[in-house]
């Protein structure tokens, strides 16, 4: 099983590389299905694969001039303090079971990949049936009311759930700081990458045991998923591609569900 899982851990790699994206969703259920991790570390250990991925794929797009670095911060900020406040004070004090109703326990896990479920169905939505993004005008004009809230809540489902959301971010960027849309994925990642490092580095790092040698190796295998998907992706229709994720990961929110809330 261990073995598979670091092969899905290229697939993820694979997946950030030829689409720029939707990948480092994955990374939850294979550490949580294929090796075993309570909701809590799986989630942790996302954050560190996520950060660390979308680090590599920023510093490229930052190569390419596709990163504006005052709206990662504005829009970073808020996302930072969110994945702090649920990672630091909100997930440790969960109890095992949050609520029982007619004898039925809802359990913390039920909470925590129920919600990421559901941002799987609202990824795999994005990515079948949404229209292609138009990106602003990209004379830079920010909402900063909107732009803290949205990055308070984008920053609070990372920490929940362990997932980078850059399909949420990427909107929001184009509709709230008026990016045109290459300079609205390149920011995302740069604040994907912040939000998420920061969050586990000022949070579960600090107050959980963490395998650095597991967690090391299987980054590793991602970040080389990652250089391989970019060289593959310039021979594969990208539309096509995306498409076919997206039923994946369709597949995958159905799996969680089945497996969290029918099956046990």
């Amino acid at each position: 099983m261990e073995i598979v899982g670091y092969s899905m851990a290229l697939l993820v790699g694979l997946s950030l590389g030829m689409i720029g994206g939707g990948g480092s969703i994955l990374a939850v259920p294979i550490l949580a299905y294929m090796f075993t991790l309570d909701e809590k570390v799986a989630t942790a250990y996302s954050l560190f694969i996520v950060g660390s991925a979308a680090l590599i794929g920023g510093l490229r797009q930052h190569k390419n001039s596709n990163v504006d670095w005052r709206t990662a911060i504005v829009f970073g900020i808020p996302a930072i303090i969110g994945v702090w406040l649920v990672r630091h004070f909100v997930v440790p004090t969960l109890p095992d079971i949050l609520f029982t109703i007619s004898g039925f326990e809802f359990t913390r896990r039920m909470g925590m990949f129920g919600l990421f479920a559901i941002l799987l169905f609202w990824a795999a939505f994005s990515m079948l049936f949404s229209k292609e993004i138009q990106g602003g005008s990209g004379e830079v004009n920010y909402n900063y009311p909107l732009i803290l809230a949205e990055g308070l809540i984008v920053g609070a489902i990372t920490g929940f759930v362990g997932a980078g959301g850059g399909f949420l971010i990427i909107p929001a960027l184009v509709v709230l700081a008026n990016l045109d849309i290459k300079k609205a994925i390149g920011t995302s990642l740069i604040i994907i990458a912040i939000k998420s490092l920061l969050g586990f580095f000022l949070s579960d790092a600090l107050t959980m045991h963490i395998d650095w040698q597991f967690l090391i190796i299987f980054t590793s295998i991602v970040l080389i998923g990652i250089f391989f998907g970019v060289h593959f992706g310039k021979f594969v229709d990208g539309k096509k591609l995306k498409k076919g994720f997206g039923y994946f990961i369709l597949v995958m929110a159905v799996f969680i569900f089945t497996m969290e809330f029918l099956v046990k």
